[in-house]
């Protein structure tokens, strides 16, 4: 398993778009980027649109039911959340609905994790958020259940949050389902990463990706694994348009203090920028997202196309 072009989706507010035609064009999305050389396609495990993207009160889906639903409407690409916040779900029942996803997907799922951060969710829908140590120690009390039941094993297992008994998990189709791991974090994050993933999301700034990569071998490196066998990808938001003029009228639509943090350009200039900025760095893949455009016909066509020669 690898995420070699990944594209994620992280917006449902589309303009002119009523709420009964809002899923089709997620699917129209999904089944654009499998038609053009994605091959992983992802949402965000949120109840609210994040600061930056939208409000609180813009139409967020719950992922896996939106995962269920992208897994019967294409074929080949893998279905992923980027990534599932640990503290939402119980972690036998996430290893349960993962694997649910898997027969839905006739092997296609991939469970992607992290420890959860956006507290306002966790007060509003009543979930405990406790400090970042708490949430840490959850995340890897969580995948020494999770990792097991993904391989078919019956876990038992105590631990300070977290307490399960001869845990089943049927029916599966795969010997396992592979886990990734999001985040940033060079000691806790990057560590569980090389005990537990089999593919690593790094979120930070470009600038700071080298020494993400190098934090990433030295922990690979410490639990005696071999850096190369964790395949490694980094999440961008990109603003795409046929031409400059294009590209100024999406820009023109973005707020000032999230256009530091994306991509813009035409595909050839967003592809040369990608190149140097990432793959150039040590990072195996790109998952992208097109928050502003992604949702009109042909823009996930023109990043595919340009994107996928480089990951090839």
């Amino acid at each position: 398993m690898t995420i070699r072009l990944g594209y994620q989706i992280p917006n449902f507010t589309y303009a002119g778009i009523p709420n009964e035609r809002l899923f089709e064009t997620v699917v129209a999305q999904a089944r654009e980027a499998e038609a053009s050389g994605f091959d992983t396609v992802l949402v965000m495990d949120h109840f609210y649109q994040l600061p930056g993207l939208g409000t609180p009160d813009n139409p967020m889906l719950e992922a896996y039911t939106a995962l269920a639903g992208i897994a019967a409407s294409t074929s080949t690409i893998q279905v992923s959340t980027l990534v599932t916040g640990n503290t939402y779900r119980n972690p036998p029942m996430l290893a349960k609905t993962v694997t649910t996803l898997d027969l839905v997907s006739k092997g296609r799922a991939i469970l992607g994790i992290g420890a959860g951060w956006f507290e306002r969710e966790h007060d509003d829908f009543g979930y405990e958020f406790g400090t970042f140590t708490d949430r840490f120690e959850k995340l890897e009390e969580a995948l020494n259940i999770i990792a097991p039941m993904l391989r078919g094993e019956n876990p038992t297992f105590s631990g300070k949050w977290y307490s399960v008994r001869n845990a089943m998990n049927n029916p599966r189709l795969r010997p396992t389902i592979p886990i990734m791991l999001g985040g940033s974090g060079e000691k806790k994050t990057f560590r569980l990463a090389a005990l537990f993933a089999d593919h690593m999301n790094i979120i930070c700034a470009p600038a700071d990706l080298p020494r993400k990569v190098a934090a990433l071998r030295e922990r690979c490196e410490e639990a005696g694994r071999d850096p190369s066998t964790l395949a490694t990808s980094f999440l961008t938001s990109v603003l795409l348009g046929e031409t400059e003029a294009d590209v100024k009228g999406v820009l023109d639509g973005l707020p000032e203090a999230a256009r530091a943090r994306a991509i813009a350009g035409t595909p050839e200039q967003v592809a040369e920028m990608l190149q140097e900025r990432v793959l150039d760095q040590g990072i195996t893949g790109l998952t992208i997202n097109m928050p502003m455009n992604g949702h009109r016909p042909g823009i996930v066509t023109l990043a595919g196309e340009a994107l996928k020669p480089l990951v090839s």
